[in-house]
């Protein structure tokens, strides 16, 4: 048969259908579901409204949701948040079989079709365990399983954002690993990332693709409200410090949250063959201090911090620190130092560091990462989370 005498013979067929079969949309004839003209019942939604938040989500009925039913993974390096975050949302964690070869290379198995998922996978390139090499492979065999597996969308969940401080080349020939994560995350699978406290925001502008930087000061700042209550401190008797100048803007925030002043370190070289002096900017005398950073790494800065504004007559130093890593002797250090409490968030696991640090106080971020999953998923606006200052 000849093409055109094909076209001929289809537009003749499709006319003798009837009025009412091409007044349907062409979309829903796609889809099959009308009988003689007349639709078919939709199966009801499971639906969830979270109750802090207020949000529906829903987790059937795909032709009602932009990107499919709502799907959370995890790998190793923080199982514990994970399963908080599935618990706060009312979804079960997704069941992955994140393991090891005999020869040491990562095996990732997804036991449950993520076919049309809107999928999550929570994953901290974190020290602690495996170490954050093996925690950003496992994370990015993950995503290409994911990918793989047909969902419609992959979020990549990162609460400690791995190599972050590296975001510039700090003298000849060093890498920019910030920016190379960024491209390694997208060529994996990965449509959108979730972090916490990024240490340069400028690595949100490396990626092509999404990268919503959450904020864990309001949870840090309604601790320390607590702890001010409980101890009967006003806003007049408490001064918030920047350890460093590069921190300022950070501590700003915080000072501004608790309405409270601000001091700050600066470090000074005042000849070129001395070493460089630290000035305080700002009167602590009689103050508690609270010493705001984003990383504790070995927590020398914060400890030298406090040590300073104790002979400079504070009454107490508290710390609040985003990103707990304390690697080396950084518990070792904290115990030795002037700081009377540490206040970390949980984006690295932190059950051993407790034990060797007493003065840690965790405070959980899976609601905030909760609640960012759920609005990502509804289509919310994420800067709601603060701007009511939650």
């Amino acid at each position: 048969m000849r093409p055109g005498m094909f076209r001929f013979l289809s537009r003749h067929a499709a006319a003798s259908l009837g009025a009412a079969a091409v007044t349907l949309p062409l979309q829903q004839q796609r889809r099959g579901i009308y009988a003689e003209g007349k639709r078919e019942k939709p199966k009801p939604a499971y639906t969830r409204t979270d109750p802090e938040t207020g949000i529906e989500m829903r987790l059937g009925d795909p032709e009602g949701m932009n990107h499919g039913p709502l799907r959370v993974f995890a790998g190793n390096a923080h199982p514990k948040l994970a399963q908080a975050i599935a618990n706060k949302i009312g979804v079960p964690l997704g069941n992955a079989t994140v393991g090891r070869f005999e020869c040491g290379e990562v095996n990732v198995i997804l036991n449950e079709s993520v076919r049309d998922c809107d999928v999550f996978v929570v994953q901290p390139t974190c020290n602690g365990g495996a170490g954050p090499q093996e925690h950003l492979v496992e994370l990015l065999i993950m995503l290409d399983a994911i990918r793989r597996g047909a969902a419609n969308r992959v979020t990549a969940v990162i609460p400690v954002y791995g190599y972050a401080r590296q975001n510039a080349k700090e003298k000849s020939r060093s890498p920019i690993s910030a920016r190379l994560v960024t491209d390694l995350l997208q060529v994996a699978g990965a449509q959108r990332v979730v972090t916490i406290e990024l240490h340069a925001s400028q690595i949100q502008g490396f990626a092509s693709y999404p990268i919503d930087n959450m904020y864990a000061l309001p949870l840090l700042s309604a601790e320390l409200k607590s702890v001010m209550k409980s101890r009967g401190l006003t806003a007049d008797d408490i001064v918030v410090v920047s350890p460093d100048v590069g921190g300022t803007k950070r501590a700003s925030a915080l000072a501004k949250m608790l309405h409270a002043p601000l001091a700050i370190f600066s470090r000074q070289r005042r000849r070129s063959n001395e070493s460089s002096e630290v000035d305080l900017v700002g009167e602590v005398q009689g103050k508690t201090c609270i010493v705001v950073d984003d990383i504790a790494d070995t927590a020398e800065t914060l400890c030298q911090a406090a040590n300073k504004l104790k002979a400079r007559g504070a009454s107490a130093v508290l710390g609040a620190v985003v990103h707990g890593v304390l690697s080396g002797p950084g518990c070792e250090n904290i115990n030795k130092s002037e700081l009377e409490r540490v206040f970390v968030t949980d984006t690295i696991p932190q059950d051993e560091k407790i034990r060797e640090c007493p003065k840690l106080q965790v405070i959980s971020i899976a609601p905030l990462l909760a609640q960012a999953i759920l609005r990502i998923h509804s289509s919310y606006s994420l800067s709601e989370l603060f701007d009511s200052g939650s």
